[in-house]
């Protein structure tokens, strides 16, 4: 066949293969171009789906009478001119297709109104070219577009459609998103003339949390965490949900950049990463985020459907994101936070926050202190099966200091002989209260303010661990420990090798060991923090991470995996019984360390049960 043009019809039909692939995507078209219109009410009425019928109003700016033929055809658009204009789109459309692409696949009618206008105008088309005479209407200014019977002209098309349930749920969702985006627009959807969404504009924070609540449900409204982040000519805002308030699917995550809610590799990494070591294997956070910045480092022309987008500087807003949402959930403990520190592989970006103080354990500190206080004079003790680690002189205390120190605290709240002016001395009641009783070597039960709190010790010990090799790490700053014995470890020959392969990177992690044999590795240093750990369990452990990651730079890459694993061994164990003192240290570390609230496998590490929810409990008021 010889070479020839495509008709107008057979060019938009196809290029509504693109733009129209069923009734949410018509929705979506219309609603942009409202918004574009500078529009502050929408109103969207839905027949069957959107298949028999998709009635958007808005009261833009409308298009003007002699432009209403122009707007039905291909690539003419108002909201850019020239090339230049694309390295600059703030708009959300601007291809100039949805409209043509939409009329060539239903019966279109399209009423419009400009400012200083008598009366509206309209044009109507039939899955062709559009009438050449436009009829005047009454009309508000603004513009309607309603669209009957989709894809009637195109049965193979039609075909494809779901079910009107299955149809209308994408419809909503993509109702959903642009109302998440535009808080200064009212939005009313109506299916099948029952009302689904009537939400008014929103211009405080308050109204808007409301508007969250609504269309992301009031249980996500009530487990977030609100960001406000700027650095590097970048704004990041919006609500982070809590990591407990995790999903089994990724159907509650929003972002939005400029106003266009997306989808991109880099931002989903980037989120991934920034909950890493707080949320449970297998689950998917939610949130509701805006990226702001400039339209010239973002390119929009990736995509007919423009839902994704490419970035300049790719991995500026990596690490933008990731640090954001990283400190944002280093909120998420029950104190006052003093130190957020940042993962080896992602370097700090600078922020209009200020700098943090370093990282206190009391806890640690008290059941070291108090442990080599009643170690023997040789300054030995045994952990494990065992084995035995050297602890300097220089740090024992008497235990009676230390359980003194701590019971001071503790006193304060619950006095022996309670007086008034002691009382007025306790102004800053801790986030987790006092510690009362340990519940079978597991469990601590604290009185706070509010009511009861109950702490899994291993989980918060081991936060409070992880969080301290991890500022340790990044510091360069990990202090070691030698062994009054060395320990030998039984391994393979693969990893035995390890140890000469990695010496420097294991040397950073604050161990000495050397390879003794062709199966065996001695120990003679670890890091201080893991002196009372199982050294041959912890070492094994070590190796296998390091073999799995294979390179120096998948190491130093995944080296939060090995950190974690440091920290397990590291941490206060099941069935080990407690002192109140060491109970309450460990209370306050819980208060001033990073992302506490959960262990570095995402499980919760505490819970807050108030008074009112005991009194239920016991039908207490009726």
């Amino acid at each position: 066949m010889r070479i020839q043009r495509l008709s107008s019809q057979l060019s938009n039909q196809i290029a509504a293969g693109e733009v129209v692939e069923r009734p949410s995507s018509v929705v979506k078209e219309l609603l942009e171009n409202s918004l574009d219109a500078g529009a502050t009410a929408l109103d969207i009425e839905v027949e069957q789906g959107g298949s028999k019928r998709i009635t958007v109003r808005d009261n833009g700016g409308g298009i003007h009478r002699d432009d209403l033929e122009l707007a039905l055809s291909r690539h003419a658009t108002s909201k850019i001119q020239k090339y230049a204009d694309l390295e600059n789109v703030a708009s959300l459309g601007f291809r100039g297709e949805a409209l043509p692409s939409i009329s060539s696949v239903s019966r279109t009618l399209l009423i419009s109104r400009v400012a200083g206008e008598d009366a509206a105008w309209s044009v109507k088309t039939e899955g062709r070219d559009p009438e050449v005479e436009t009829a005047p209407m009454a009309h508000p200014q603004g513009t309607t577009v309603e669209v009957r019977d989709l894809f009637f002209n195109t049965p193979a098309r039609r075909k494809f459609l779901r079910t009107e349930k299955t149809e209308f749920n994408h419809l909503e969702e993509g109702v959903r998103r642009l109302a998440l985006s535009r808080f200064a627009v009212a939005f009313h959807l109506k299916h099948n003339g029952r009302t689904l969404f009537n939400l008014p504009v929103a211009t405080t924070e308050e109204q808007k949390l409301k508007r969250i609540a609504k269309l992301c449900g009031a249980s996500f409204a009530e487990n977030t965490l609100y960001a406000d982040w700027e650095a590097s000519g970048m704004r990041l805002w919006g609500w982070v949900g809590l990591p407990t308030f995790s999903r089994s699917q990724s159907d509650l995550q929003y972002f939005f950049v400029n106003g266009r809610v997306i989808r991109d590799k880099v931002v989903a990494h980037a989120v991934r990463k920034g909950y890493r070591d707080v949320l449970y294997h297998g689950r998917h956070p939610a949130f509701v985020l805006y990226l702001e910045m400039s339209p010239k480092d973002v390119d929009v022309n990736v995509h007919p459907s423009k839902h994704e987008v490419r970035f300049r500087e790719s991995r500026a807003v990596h690490d933008f994101l990731y640090r954001t949402l990283h400190n944002v959930l280093a909120q998420a403990g029950p104190g006052d936070v003093e130190d957020l520190p940042v993962t080896s592989e992602i370097e700090a970006v600078s922020t209009t926050q200020p700098a943090a103080a370093p990282m206190q354990s009391s806890f640690l500190d008290a059941s070291h202190r108090a442990s080599s206080a009643v170690s023997s004079d040789s300054g030995s003790r045994a952990y494990g099966a065992g084995r035995s680690s050297y602890v300097s002189p220089a740090t024992k205390v008497n235990v009676e200091n230390v359980v003194a120190e701590q019971m001071a605290a503790y006193g304060a709240l619950h006095p022996k002989q309670p007086e008034v002016e002691e009382k007025q001395q306790v102004v800053d009641k801790p986030a987790l209260g006092y510690a009362l009783a340990q519940l079978k070597g597991i469990y601590i039960l604290a009185e706070n303010e509010q009511g009861l709190i109950l702490v899994d010790m291993h989980a918060a010990h081991e936060r409070v661990t992880y969080e301290r090799l991890k500022k340790s790490w990044v510091d360069e700053c990990m202090v070691a420990q030698p062994l009054l014995l060395p320990v030998s470890v039984t391994v393979s020959e693969a990893e035995a090798a390890l140890v000469v392969d990695f010496k420097d990177e294991i040397s950073k992690l604050g161990f000495e060991c050397s390879q003794a044999g062709p199966e065996t590795v001695v120990v003679r240093q670890v890091p201080a923090i893991l002196g009372h750990a199982d050294i041959e369990k912890l070492m094994r452990d070590i190796l296998s991470d390091v073999r799995e990651h294979g390179q120096s730079y998948l190491l130093a890459q995944n080296m939060d995996e090995i950190l974690a694993t440091m920290a397990c061994h590291g941490s206060v164990r099941a069935q080990r019984q407690l002192t109140i003192p060491e109970m309450n240290a460990l209370l306050r570390d819980m208060e001033r360390t990073a992302r506490s609230g959960q262990c570095n496998h995402g499980r919760p590490s505490y819970v807050e049960i108030s008074l009112a929810e005991l009194d239920k409990l016991f039908l207490r008021g009726r």
